[in-house]
């Protein structure tokens, strides 16, 4: 059994979260429920230019905020416990996932995004009008930075959870023809 993991999680403003996981029992299972949720999204697959819809990865990113309280609140405050000085605990990631990385995306894309969803022309697709968009290159960017950061977040809490990573690509070996 996993008795600890080092954590060095890099957010951009604050540089990075690291410490020393202890995980207890609630944790794993904490973390096994958060893993599930984050690797069936969109927000940890590669889109390409012409790809997915930047609505439905904003809104991806939001319900992770309704998802996270739902685990935190399911599994208690066993897992906000730290173990020693410079600990790290599930609530802790989970909580700085959200207000460091994907609030501030958030409130500045969303709103901007919903503005000019709003002028879109009569005849003019939902996904036409987006690609359309002269931030659409800049938002695809910064959801590929936060992408990296989900990702690493993700492969934090399946070593946690001792399962294998499931996010990216499936290797040769097991993809069938």
């Amino acid at each position: 059994m996993l008795d600890s993991i080092k954590v060095n999680l890099k957010l951009p403003y604050i540089g990075s979260i690291e410490g020393v996981w202890k995980p207890n029992r609630s944790e794993r299972q904490a973390a096994w429920d958060m893993y599930v949720e984050l690797a069936t999204r969109v927000t940890v697959v590669h889109l390409g230019p012409d790809e997915g819809m930047l609505r439905e990865a904003l809104n991806s990113l939001h319900s992770l905020f309704s998802t996270t309280r739902e685990v935190l609140k399911k599994y208690g405050p066993s897992v906000a416990q730290v173990s020693k000085k410079n600990g790290v605990s599930f609530a802790f990631l989970a909580v700085s996932i959200l207000n460091l990385r994907l609030r501030p995306v958030l409130a500045k894309w969303h709103p901007m995004l919903l503005d000019y969803e709003g002028k879109r022309p009569p005849g003019v697709s939902p996904a036409e009008h987006e690609r359309a968009w002269d931030k659409n290159v800049e938002l695809r960017g910064i959801l590929a930075e936060v992408r990296e950061s989900l990702v690493a977040y993700a492969n934090i809490l399946a070593k946690v959870a001792m399962v294998p990573a499931l996010i990216g690509d499936i290797p040769q070996n097991n993809r069938k023809a």
